[in-house]
C-alpha cells in the first residue's frame, strides 16, 4: 500500500499554506508613494508619521494610507500626480534634513504588514530607473596617497624640528631633501613608525641627503581597495541624499561600480551629485606676501601655494590645511544675512584643530578652498575620461573675528551650489576620482512590458505543459500541474521572504524551473509505466516509479544547482538574478515534483486494496 505517515501529509500541507501565505502580499500591486526619512537615517516614529499626514491635511492633498516602516514614513496616493505635488509639499515642510523618496508602494493589507509580510523586489529592467557603471581612477587613488604623505612628512619633520629643503612628489615616489645628513638615520626611523610598510631608499647628494619613500605592491592594493570600497560607501550615501528607495551600489570587477536607481527618470541630476568630486579645504591666508608678485615671478614663497578666487585675483595662501571637508560631520544650506551660505559641523579631532586655529591666529583671514575634479578630454561616444584635472579656488576668504570650534558657516556661494556642496559633504567625498563608462535610463512603461512579456512567457509555458500533461499522463498529469502551480507559488514565496530581487533574467529562470519541475515528474511517470508494462501489479509500480527515479532526479537537480552556486558566485547583476531564481526553483521543484505529487497519489490510489489499473 502506498501511504504517507500523517505527518508527512502535514509538513506537505504545512509547506504550501505557508509559501501560499508568503506569496499573498504580491496580489495586491501597488501604489506611487512617498517615504519620508531624516537623512541621518534616524527612527521617524509616531509623531514624524503625525506631522506627515498634518502637512498634506493642511494642504488639502489626499492620500491612500499612510504608515511607519522601519525607520521611515510611508504615504500611498492614488495617482503620480498627487504624489509628485506631495512630494514638493512635504520636501518644503520638513526641510533639508529629510529626505522625500518617491517610490512604488505595496498595497499590502494592515493585517498582513503587521505579520512582516513584504512582496518580493523588482529589479531595475522591470521596475524603470537609471543605470551607471563607474571606472575608478586608481591611478588617482595612489596620486591622492602620495599627496597625503607629502603633507604628513612635512608635519613630521616640523614636530620633531628637522630641517629639511624641499618634501616633493615625483612620478610614484615621495623625495624628502634633508638638509644635514646627519639626521638621515632619524628621519629613517620616524618614517618606519609611520608606516612599515613603506619602501626605503637615501643617497647623500652634496651636503644633503635624499630619501625616496615608495609604496610596495601590498600597500599599492590595500590602497586600491580602499579607494574602491569608500567610494562604494560615498556613493551608497548620495544616493541617500537623492532620495531614492530600493538603490543598488556594487562592485564590479576590478575597478568598476554598479549604481542602480530603481523609479528615478532624470539621470542629470544623478550624475551630478554622484560623479561629483567636491570638497572644500580651510586654509590661513598668507599675508605676509605679496600674491601679485607670486603670480608675477610663478614663484610663491616657501609654505605657501598661489591660488586664485572667482573673479581671477590672485591669493597666497599656507600650504598647511587645517581642517579638510572629510572631517565634517553635518552640512545644511540656507541663508546668512541674505547670502546663500552651508552651515558646518565638524568632528572632534577638526574642531580640536579649528579651535587651536582661531585662538592662535585672532584677526587673521582664512580662505575656504573649494577642490572639484573636473574630466578635461572625454573617450570615444562621450563615456570614461581620457584626462582629468583638479580644480581648485577660493570661494571665501573671512577675518577670523572670533575663537570657534565645530560649528560654523561657508559664504560665496551660489544658491545652487550652496545646496550640492552641502549634499556632497555630508555624504563624503570620493577617494578617487570616477568616471561614467556606461549610462542607461529604462523607464517605467518599458518596465512594466518587461514585466507583462516575462508573465506572458511563464503563461504560455504554463498552459503549453498542462495540456501535454493532461493529455499525456491523465490524472497523474494533473496531479503533475498541480505541483507544479505549487512550485511556483513556492518560489515566489521564497523571493518575498528574502527579499531577493526580480529582473528579467530572473522570470528566464523561474520559465526554466517549470520545464525542470515537469521533467521530474515525467521520469517518475515513465518509470511507473514501465513498471506496469513488466506486469508489475499497479501499487508496485509506484513505489518503484518513485523509488527507482529518485536517484536520476537528485543526481540531475544537483549538477544544475551546482552550476547555479557557480553563476551566482562569479556572476554580476542581470546573471545572479539568474542564478537567485534557479537555485530556489530547483530546491521547490524538487519538494513539489518528489514529496508531493507523492502525496496527491498516495492519496487517490493508495487507500484501494484492489486496483486493477493507473491512470497514467
Amino acid at each position: 500500500m502506498n501511504r504517507y505517515p500523517a505527518w508527512k501529509n502535514i509538513l506537505v500541507v504545512a509547506v504550501i499554506v505557508l509559501g501560499a501565505l508568503l506569496a499573498l502580499p504580491n496580489i495586491y500591486g501597488e501604489d506611487p508613494a512617498l517615504q519620508v526619512a531624516p537623512d541621518k537615517r534616524e527612527p521617524m516614529g509616531e509623531l514624524g508619521l503625525n506631522r506627515a499626514k498634518g502637512f498634506l491635511d493642511e494642504a488639502g492633498v489626499e492620500f491612500v494610507a499612510a504608515h511607519l516602516e522601519q525607520d521611515r514614513v510611508v504615504v500611498r496616493f492614488a495617482d503620480k500626480h498627487i504624489q509628485s505635488e506631495a512630494a514638493a509639499i512635504l520636501g518644503e515642510r520638513f526641510g533639508d534634513n529629510y529626505v522625500v523618496a518617491l517610490t512604488m508602494e505595496p498595497r499590502t493589507p494592515d493585517w498582513l504588514r503587521a505579520l512582516g509580510l513584504q512582496p518580493m523586489s523588482l529589479g531595475l529592467d522591470l521596475r524603470g530607473g537609471v543605470y551607471f557603471l563607474y571606472e575608478v581612477d586608481l591611478e588617482g587613488a595612489i596620486s591622492q596617497t602620495l599627496e597625503r604623505y607629502r603633507s604628513d612628512f612635512r608635519a613630521l619633520l616640523r614636530e620633531e624640528k628637522i630641517p629639511y629643503r624641499s618634501i616633493d612628489v615625483s612620478g610614484d615616489t615621495v623625495s624628502l631633501t634633508l638638509r644635514n645628513p646627519d639626521d638621515l638615520d632619524t628621519v629613517n626611523g620616524l618614517l618606519r613608525i609611520y608606516d612599515a610598510q613603506l619602501m626605503l631608499s637615501d643617497r647623500r647628494v652634496g651636503g644633503a641627503a635624499v630619501i625616496r619613500v615608495g609604496m610596495n605592491a601590498n600597500l599599492v592594493k590595500q590602497r586600491q581597495d580602499f579607494a574602491i570600497q569608500q567610494n562604494i560607501t560615498t556613493l551608497r550615501n548620495r544616493v541617500n541624499e537623492l532620495g531614492v528607495a530600493e538603490p543598488l551600489v556594487q562592485r564590479q570587477g576590478l575597478s568598476r561600480i554598479v549604481v542602480q536607481l530603481p523609479g528615478m527618470q532624470d539621470p542629470a541630476q544623478a550624475k551630478i551629485v554622484l560623479g561629483a568630486t567636491a570638497t572644500v579645504d580651510f586654509r590661513l591666508v598668507d599675508q605676509d606676501s605679496n600674491p601679485y608678485e607670486a603670480q608675477r615671478r610663478n614663484r610663491p614663497p616657501l609654505g605657501s601655494k598661489l591660488y586664485f578666487e572667482r573673479d581671477g585675483t590672485p591669493v597666497l595662501l599656507k600650504r598647511d590645511v587645517i581642517v579638510t571637508g572629510d572631517q565634517l560631520t553635518d552640512a545644511t544650506s540656507g541663508f546668512s544675512e541674505g547670502q546663500p551660505a552651508v552651515f558646518v559641523k565638524l568632528g572632534a579631532k577638526g574642531a580640536r584643530r579649528m579651535l587651536a586655529t582661531t585662538k592662535a591666529n585672532l584677526k587673521k583671514s582664512m580662505a575656504v578652498v573649494f577642490i572639484e575634479q573636473v574630466c578635461d578630454e572625454l573617450g570615444p561616444g562621450n563615456t570614461g575620461c581620457l584626462k582629468s584635472s583638479t580644480r581648485e579656488e577660493v570661494i571665501s576668504i573671512a577675518t577670523i573675528q572670533g575663537i570657534f570650534s565645530s560649528n560654523f558657516q561657508i559664504t560665496g556661494l551660489t544658491p545652487i551650489e550652496s545646496r550640492d556642496l552641502a549634499l556632497l559633504l555630508r555624504a563624503g567625498s570620493l577617494a578617487a576620482p570616477i568616471f561614467i563608462v556606461e549610462e542607461r535610463t529604462i523607464g517605467p512603461s518599458l518596465g512594466q512590458d518587461n514585466i507583462d512579456k516575462g508573465f506572458e512567457a511563464v503563461k504560455i509555458g504554463f498552459l503549453a505543459i498542462f495540456v501535454f500533461m493532461i493529455l499525456y499522463y491523465r490524472v497523474f498529469g494533473m496531479v503533475a500541474n498541480l505541483a507544479l502551480v505549487a512550485n511556483l507559488v513556492l518560489v515566489v514565496a521564497l523571493l518575498s521572504l528574502l527579499q531577493a530581487v526580480l529582473t528579467l533574467p530572473g522570470i528566464a529562470g523561474i520559465v526554466l524551473t517549470v520545464g525542470m519541475a515537469v521533467d521530474a515528474n515525467v521520469l517518475i511517470f515513465e518509470r511507473i509505466r514501465e513498471e506496469l508494462r513488466n506486469g508489475n501489479s499497479p501499487q508496485a509500480s509506484i513505489t518503484a516509479g518513485y523509488g527507482k527515479a529518485f536517484s536520476s532526479i537528485i543526481d540531475a537537480n544537483i549538477t544544475t544547482l551546482i552550476a547555479a552556486v557557480v553563476l551566482f558566485t562569479f556572476g554580476t547583476g542581470a546573471i545572479r538574478g539568474f542564478a537567485v531564481t534557479l537555485s530556489l526553483g530547483i530546491l521547490t521543484s524538487m519538494f513539489t515534483a518528489i514529496v508531493g505529487t507523492r502525496a496527491l497519489i498516495n492519496l487517490i490510489y493508495g487507500r484501494r486494496q484492489h486496483l486493477d489499473s493507473l491512470s497514467i
